[in-house]
């Protein structure tokens, strides 16, 4: 595999106008936003291998990792993506488990459609989701355990957001993140996830997981007044951006399918200043 085969850097940036990443990371000194950004080119690189690109995406995961293997064996890798990585993760001495547990989650992506239960679901966010909010702590030298323990929780109600945000498009790739035991509680079948608006059995579904991707949003919200002041606005503008997704999803009545729930300028700043203080 190459370069050739896998996204340009533009059409992997080209996604982050408005997503919590980014967005989080304007709030920063240029240094330490391009180190966040850097981080979340991989992210979405690695993501766009596993869900989008053509061909074989297991043996594209596999160049990945190769070109992850060359920047730790100070080795200039191929993509440019990955070559944005390299001065980020010499500068700051970023471990390589949190990279490769991003590619072992979109592995698991190619095999595995369904999840049975809750923690089945954070088990696959602690490989899809809680590696990024680590690399983010190393960023700013506050990896601590205790620290990436409530940015574990935080990281884990920013994916679930999202997958409640994206239930349609997951469906129609094959793929349903609402666990199974989840779905028969609330008696949705997984045929309601393909029409066009939400049937009640699947808002109430979708306004119960919303409720647990909040508790998890204020179990790690604390996090903030761990921080330095640098640390705490970035993350306060990721629990701030998952706060105003939910309560996006509110606003449409719980209906991913009818709706695309964006992030109103208001609800995001009164979201950002409860994160600030650690709320």
């Amino acid at each position: 595999m190459s370069a050739v085969a896998a996204p340009s850097r533009a059409g992997v940036m080209a996604q982050a106008g408005a997503e919590n990443f980014p967005v989080a990371s304007r709030l920063l000194p240029r240094a330490l936003g391009g180190h966040l950004l850097a981080i979340y080119g991989f992210a979405r690189l690695v993501d766009d291998l596993g869900d989008e690109a053509p061909g074989d995406r297991l043996a594209l995961l596999g160049w990945a990792e190769e070109e992850l293997d060359r920047i730790y064996a100070g080795i200039e890798p191929e993509h440019a993506v990955m070559r944005e990585l390299a001065p980020t993760v010499h500068a700051c001495g970023l471990p390589q488990e949190p990279f490769r547990r991003l590619i072992a989650a979109n592995r698991r992506d190619q095999a595995v459609s369904r999840y049975e239960t809750f923690d089945d679901l954070l088990a696959y966010c602690h490989l899809s989701a809680a590696p990024v909010g680590e690399l983010v702590l190393h960023v700013f030298g506050a990896a601590t355990r205790d620290r990436i323990v409530l940015s574990d929780a935080v990281c884990a109600a920013l994916q679930i957001t999202e997958h409640l945000q994206d239930v349609a498009e997951d469906h129609a790739r094959g793929r349903v993140y609402l666990p199974r035991e989840d779905l028969e509680r609330f008696g949705c079948a997984e045929e309601e996830l393909s029409r066009t608006t939400a049937t009640p059995a699947l808002r109430n579904l979708i306004a119960f997981e919303a409720a647990r991707a909040r508790a998890l949003l204020a179990a790690g919200a604390p996090l903030t007044r761990r921080l330095p002041a640098r640390g705490r606005l970035a993350v306060a503008g990721y629990v701030a951006g998952g706060r105003a997704a939910l309560d996006g999803l509110e606003r449409g009545g719980w209906d991913p399918l009818a709706n695309s729930p964006g992030r109103a300028r208001r609800d995001f700043a009164a979201a950002f200043l409860r994160s600030a203080v650690g709320r």
